[in-house]
């Protein structure tokens, strides 16, 4: 709230002198420094009723405990000097007694009320737009003539439709059946839930039956309202749910896009999976913590950095997994499987040993927080929408490399007919290393995804092995395309099935879709082609 205040100040070109140039009421500032907080409370929405820009220096001082008394004065203390708060004047020397004015948390609500009022009158439109924005939730009646004054002066579309619903809003409270019932009909285009919420209160009962609102006209046109209200929110959860499920495939695309490489490949149970992942986070982790005590200065960058990071320390880990087990173990699904289980609890034991067991703190930077109001029931946060694009981009620079490169050449030869592949010179057992290491390494991308929208702790894969081994066998083993409508697929409708039946429920009938789907289709969505699928 202060620095909302000092925005205000700065934008509507305010400061102590300000007051000179406009008298203040010296009653309404006497009840604000000497009267209790009820007439604190009916001083500061007197002050908002005549939107005085000069009250805003006074408002800012309360908020920031810079209003004091000495004896019958008011005084706006800023370090050694005083100023009066009626007439402006400056005082020389301070007065030793002085008394603080205290603002109570009643107070305070009424003074961010009153600042978001006084921005409506801001020159700067973002100043305004976010005035308007607060006072869908905390505006009074008091307001009313003001953000009257506000409507007719702006002329911007956008905050003019958002103020008039605000004046709505404070109508609806009002004792004229006439006002009340246009009022009503104009909340019909809103699609703020708090309108909902005060609609929905126009048409509650009483514990005897009878209803609150004791006027049937009045109800009947928030009836109406409420169902255009409604339908309006319907839009945007939807456009909520979309864009859930959406994120949630994004997430499960990049952790299950290095396993469909391995599994494709080689068709072993990497288990580790997981904690490649987790890897990647961590060394994301590691990357923000040295940027932060080298180069403070480029830590929103950071990410440029960890994005490589991960995905070399990752690769680099799984190529050394490759060598020294998983390569002595082709052709025994069953010891690989316990192989690689067995190396999961080391990597997340080495890691509790070297983070600790709690969770770390990985920090978004500052161009990914926040995020974009498409309406009033929805907002698409910025870590999101980055990782939908940063899984876009991950997507397409894989199929580049096994489409237009040498190694991208040898893993679909290796994939479709490995005999043929190592008879016509591929050296198999080194792309085994290299695609092995190219898939953790997107595990190492999906864990730095993964660091910027969660926990980072040593159990942070696996949360996610199950759901990406989902994804890779219901895509088709080995095959990209598949994976992509997999992963995105699988997220959309788990989100919905959430909304429709709870996370728990919605878990376990993605699981026995999965199963019943690879009972009739044992080889996925897309099928692997080639002569060894054929013979």
């Amino acid at each position: 709230m202060k620095n909302a205040l000092r925005a205000l100040v700065l934008a509507l070109g305010l400061g102590c002198a300000s007051i000179a140039a406009a008298a203040l009421d010296a009653a309404l500032v006497a009840k604000l420094a000497f009267g209790d907080n009820d007439e604190k409370i009916a001083a500061i929405r007197a002050f908002v009723t005549q939107g005085e820009p000069a009250a805003a220096p006074l408002l800012d001082a309360l908020a920031n405990g810079q209003l004091q008394t000495a004896g019958e004065r008011v005084l706006i203390v800023r370090e050694e000097a005083a100023i009066d708060a009626v007439s402006g004047e400056t005082v020389t020397p301070l007065p030793e007694a002085r008394e603080d004015v205290i603002a109570n948390n009643r107070v305070r609500g009424e003074l961010a009320n009153a600042v978001a009022a006084l921005r409506l009158l801001a020159p700067d439109r973002a100043l305004r737009f976010q005035a308007v924005k607060e006072l869908e939730t905390g505006a009074s009646a008091a307001m009313l003539p003001l953000v009257r004054r506000a409507l007719e002066k702006e002329t911007d579309a956008e905050i003019r439709a958002t103020l008039a619903l605000v004046a709505a809003t404070i109508e609806v409270k009002s004792g004229d059946k006439t006002a009340r019932l246009a009022a009503i009909r104009a909340l019909a285009s809103s699609d703020s839930p708090n309108t909902r919420s005060l609609l929905g209160s126009i048409l509650l009962k009483q514990r005897d039956g009878r209803f609150v609102e004791p006027d049937a006209d009045v109800r009947r046109a928030a009836e109406d309202s409420l169902i255009a209200v409604q339908r309006h929110l319907a839009w945007g959860e939807r456009a909520g749910l979309l864009f859930a499920g959406v994120s949630l495939g994004s997430i499960l695309l990049l952790a299950a896009l290095g396993l469909a490489i391995t599994y494709g490949l080689m068709g072993v149970i990497n288990m580790a999976h997981g904690e490649l992942i987790m890897i990647g986070a961590y060394a994301t982790y590691v990357v923000q913590n040295l940027v932060r005590a080298y180069l403070p200065g480029a830590f929103d960058a950071y990410l440029l950095a960890a994005i490589p990071a991960a995905f070399i320390v990752s690769g680099l880990v799984g190529m050394a997994l490759e060598r020294s087990v998983i390569r002595h173990l082709y052709g025994r699904p069953l010891e690989t499987l316990l192989a690689t289980w067995g190396i999961s609890l080391m990597l997340i034991q080495t890691v509790r040993t070297i983070f600790g067991a709690q969770n770390v703190q990985v920090e978004n930077p500052a161009w990914m927080s926040g995020g974009i109001e498409l309406m009033a029931n929805v907002v698409l946060p910025w870590n999101r929408i980055m990782i939908i694009g940063f899984a876009a981009l991950v997507v397409i620079g894989v199929a580049l490399l096994l489409a237009r490169t040498r190694l991208g050449l040898f893993v679909r030869g290796v994939t479709q007919n490995r005999a043929m592949a190592s008879c016509v010179g591929v050296p198999t057992a080194r792309v085994d290393t290299w695609a092995f290491g190219l898939g953790s390494g997107l595990a190492g991308l999906a864990g730095c995804a993964l660091s910027q929208i969660g926990n980072v702790g040593p159990d942070l894969g696996q949360a996610y092995i199950v759901d990406s081994f989902m994804v890779v066998v219901f895509g088709g083993v080995g095959q990209l395309a598949g994976t992509l409508v997999a992963a995105l697929g699988l997220g959309v409708i788990n989100k919905l099935l959430e909304a429709w039946s709870g996370a728990v429920i919605a878990k376990i009938a993605v699981l026995v879709f999965i199963v019943l789907f690879i009972q009739k289709r044992p080889q996925g969505l897309f099928a692997l082609k080639g002569r060894a699928v054929e013979a």
